[in-house]
C-alpha cells in the first residue's frame, strides 16, 4: 500500500467513525467505494484499444444503493490525463459541488486521488456515470447506478427473479485523444464503427434467464453521437420505469432509447426454451449499425441463428407516437410513500419562459456548436468556485439570452441566472435535421410537449397537464420543439447541455445559476472540506472540518 493510500484509508476509517457516531441520530445508510481508474487493453469490437477502466473493469462496477443512501466514492486517478467522474441522473440535492463537470469541480489530477461525496436523496431509478472531461467517454470508464426503492416503500410490480443493466451505444475505433483532435481541427466526428452491449460486440454478451419467470432490464444509451433502438426477439417488454418515474405498463416489441437516456422493463421468459437475440440498432442513420446479445434460457439447447430481428430505422412519425405514449403512474409510489401524482405539475403557472435553440455555426473558420448564438468555452476556473471565492472575470450572468437572436454566433463562458423556487417553462426549439438530446443536471423535469415546427405559445394547448413522466434528459426530433416544466428547488451551478458529446464539447451547453441570497444549509451545503481547488482559486481555503 502506497503512502497516499495509506493516508485515504485512514481518512476513512474517521470519516466511518464520524458516520457510526452519528449513525444512532437516524442518519441513513453509507456506502464506500475504492476506485481505481486506469487505463487498459480492451477488444469492444475485436480490435485492441486502450480503454478506462474501473478497478481493473470495462464498463465500470455497478452503484446498487437505496433511496437516501450516502454513497462515497474515493476515486484514484492513474491515468495520464485529468479526470472527473459525472453521474448522470444523481440530482446531487444541494450539492452542486459533486457533479463532476467542468464548471462545478476542479479535475482530479494524474497520480491523485478525490472522494465524492454523494447522496441518492429522494431518488429511485436507473441511470449512469461517465467520465465528463474532454471526449474521455469515448474510452469507457462509464457504469451502471440503481437505486432501490427503501422496503417499505409499495413497487407497482412483483420483485423480478433477476435484475439486469445493459449499457448501449455507439463506439469508434479511435482512441479518445484521436477523436479530441478531429473536433479541435473544427471538423465533424466521423461515423461510429459499430455499437456495444455492455462493452462488448456482436452476440458477445449473455443474459441467462429461467422459463416462466420475469426479469428487469435496465438499459441505458451510453453512446457518444446515435439514438439507439432496444429490442428482445420474440418478447414483450414492458416499461416500468424511466430515469426515476414508475410509468405507465404499457407493452412494446421495441424502444427508442436516445443519448443519455435510461429505460426499465419487465420481460418474462414465456416462449419456447432456446436461445433469442437481443438486438440495439441505431436510428435515424443512412447506414444502420446492429449489434446483438444472447437472452439465453437455461433449458435451452439451441443456439441462435439467422439475422437478428429488425427495428424501425429513419421513420421519425412511430417513435414520437412512442415518446407520447409513455406517462406517469398516478397510483404509484415514488422515493416517498405518497403517490406520484400528488404533485399537480399542470396546476403551476410558470413564471418564467426559456426558449432554447441549437444551431451548428462555424467561428473562427471551425465548426462549433451553439445554445442562442452562443458557443460555450470553459472558463481558466470552475464557475462553482469563482461564485463561492467571489472571483470576477470568470463568467458573467446573463452572457447567454433566453431567447434565441438568431444573430451571428460568438464564443462565451455562458451563465444565465434563476431564482430559486421559481417554476419555468424551458421550450427546446431544433430547427437542424438531426435528433437532438438534453440533460439538465440537478434536476427531473416534466415532458409536458413536443411536436413539429416553430413553438409558439399556442402549442401549449397540446401540453400534457395530467400524467407526463418526469426524467433528466429528453429528446427533440428534426425541425421540432419540446417544452418542459421544472420546478426549481435546487440551489447550484447546474450544467445544461446536449447528450451528443460531440456537440457537448464544441459548446452547445451552458450553466444555470439557481441563486438564494440565503446562506442556510436546508438551502445549500458549504463548500466541501475536500474540494479541489485550481485556476484562479489556487491557494484558496475552503472551511475547516
Amino acid at each position: 500500500m502506497t503512502v497516499r493510500e495509506l493516508k485515504s484509508t485512514l481518512s476513512f476509517f474517521f470519516i466511518s467513525l464520524l458516520f457510526l457516531v452519528n449513525g444512532g441520530n437516524g442518519e441513513d445508510p453509507y456506502l464506500f467505494y475504492t476506485w481505481k481508474v486506469t487505463y487498459g487493453d480492451i477488444y469492444p469490437l475485436g480490435v485492441k484499444q486502450t480503454g478506462i477502466l474501473i478497478n481493473g473493469q470495462f464498463p465500470g462496477p455497478q452503484i446498487d444503493c437505496v433511496t437516501n443512501n450516502n454513497l462515497i466514492i474515493s476515486v484514484y486517478n492513474y491515468l495520464r490525463e485529468p479526470l472527473l467522474i459525472s453521474w448522470n441522473g444523481l440530482q446531487q440535492r444541494r450539492n452542486s459541488w459533486q457533479d463532476g463537470v467542468y464548471g462545478t469541480t476542479c479535475p482530479i489530477p494524474p497520480g491523485k486521488n478525490f472522494t465524492y461525496m454523494l447522496q441518492a436523496k429522494d431518488q429511485i431509478g436507473t441511470f449512469f456515470y461517465f467520465p465528463s472531461l474532454g471526449m474521455q467517454k469515448a474510452a469507457g470508464g462509464f457504469g451502471s447506478i440503481k437505486i432501490s426503492s427503501r422496503p417499505r416503500i409499495p413497487v407497482p410490480f412483483p420483485p423480478p427473479s433477476g435484475d439486469y443493466a445493459i449499457l448501449a451505444g455507439d463506439w469508434f475505433r479511435r482512441s479518445h485523444r484521436q477523436l479530441q483532435l478531429i473536433l479541435d481541427a473544427g471538423h465533424n466526428l466521423p461515423f461510429p464503427d459499430g455499437l456495444l452491449i455492455n462493452g462488448r460486440g456482436w452476440n458477445g454478451y449473455t443474459f441467462n434467464v429461467d422459463q416462466g419467470k420475469t426479469y428487469r432490464f435496465r438499459i441505458s444509451n451510453v453512446g457518444l453521437a446515435t439514438s439507439i433502438n432496444f429490442r428482445i426477439q420474440g418478447h414483450k417488454m414492458k416499461l416500468v420505469e424511466v430515469e426515476g418515474s414508475h410509468t405507465l405498463q404499457n407493452f412494446y416489441y421495441s424502444l427508442d432509447i436516445h443519448l443519455g437516456q435510461s429505460y426499465s422493463v419487465l420481460v418474462t421468459a414465456d416462449q419456447p426454451p432456446k436461445d433469442y437475440y437481443i438486438a440495439v440498432s441505431s436510428r435515424f442513420t443512412s447506414r444502420v449499425l446492429t449489434t446483438t446479445a444472447i437472452l439465453h434460457y437455461s433449458n435451452s439447447f439451441t443456439r441462435v441463428s439467422g439475422p437478428p430481428p429488425s427495428g424501425p430505422t429513419i421513420d421519425i412519425a412511430s417513435s414520437v407516437m412512442q415518446a407520447r405514449s409513455i406517462r406517469w403512474n398516478l397510483t404509484a409510489s415514488g422515493p416517498r410513500p405518497n403517490p406520484q401524482g400528488s404533485y399537480h405539475y399542470g396546476l403551476i403557472k410558470p413564471s418564467r419562459t426559456i426558449i432554447l435553440a441549437n444551431s451548428a455555426p462555424y467561428i473562427n473558420g471551425k465548426q462549433r456548436y451553439a445554445v442562442n448564438s452562443v458557443s460555450f468555452t470553459p472558463a481558466d476556473t470552475p464557475l462553482k468556485l469563482a461564485d463561492y471565492f467571489n472571483i470576477g472575470g470568470v463568467f458573467n450572468l446573463g452572457s447567454i439570452p433566453d431567447h434565441p437572436t438568431w444573430g451571428n454566433a460568438y464564443l462565451a463562458t455562458s451563465v444565465m441566472a434563476a431564482d430559486y423556487r421559481t417554476f419555468i417553462e424551458i421550450v427546446f426549439q431544433n430547427w437542424e435535421d438531426t435528433v437532438q438530446s438534453w440533460h439538465i443536471d440537478g434536476y427531473s423535469f416534466f415532458v409536458v410537449g413536443m411536436d413539429g415546427g416553430q413553438w409558439t405559445p399556442a402549442s401549449r394547448s397540446r401540453y400534457n397537464l395530467r400524467d407526463t413522466v418526469a426524467r433528466c434528459t429528453t429528446q427533440v426530433y428534426p425541425r421540432s420543439w419540446t417544452a418542459i416544466y421544472m420546478a426549481l428547488d435546487n440551489v447550484g451551478m447546474w450544467n445544461i447541455r446536449s447528450e451528443n458529446w460531440a456537440r457537448q464539447y464544441l459548446g452547445q451547453q451552458f450553466y444555470l445559476r439557481v441563486y438564494t441570497a440565503s446562506l442556510s444549509w436546508r438551502d445549500e451545503y458549504p463548500i466541501p472540506k475536500n474540494a479541489l481547488l485550481c485556476g484562479r482559486a489556487r491557494g484558496r481555503h475552503t472551511r475547516p472540518l
